[in-house]
């Protein structure tokens, strides 16, 4: 008994992580301007993950980017900074890059 939960407690937490960006991502308006699979006024998640896939660093870069925002790489409107902690930016990143 103690086994099974266990097992089910394991694989809520690793699951847990995409749904939580997700909600985060709602929470923190990105997706405001960004679409899962269409550009709103940023560009979509898709289109981010197509163009740092397999880019040493993207993470930490795409992090720095959603903290403090960017202009000049997707065109003429800026994205203005976030406010988010470090480590919300770190997993929003991530839950954007798992996006393939």
């Amino acid at each position: 008994m103690y086994q099974t939960i266990a097992l089910i407690a394991l694989c809520a937490a690793i699951a847990a992580p995409a749904l939580a960006s997700e909600e985060l991502a709602k929470a923190k308006n990105c997706t405001t301007c960004h679409g899962m699979t269409n550009k709103i006024v940023g560009p979509s998640y898709k289109d981010i993950v197509a163009k740092r896939a397999g880019e040493k660093g993207a993470e930490a870069a795409l992090a720095a980017k959603i903290k403090g925002g960017s202009k000049g790489e997707w065109g003429a409107v800026p994205m203005p900074p976030n406010n988010v902690s470090d480590a919300e930016a770190a997993t929003l990143a991530k839950w954007v890059l798992s996006l393939k």
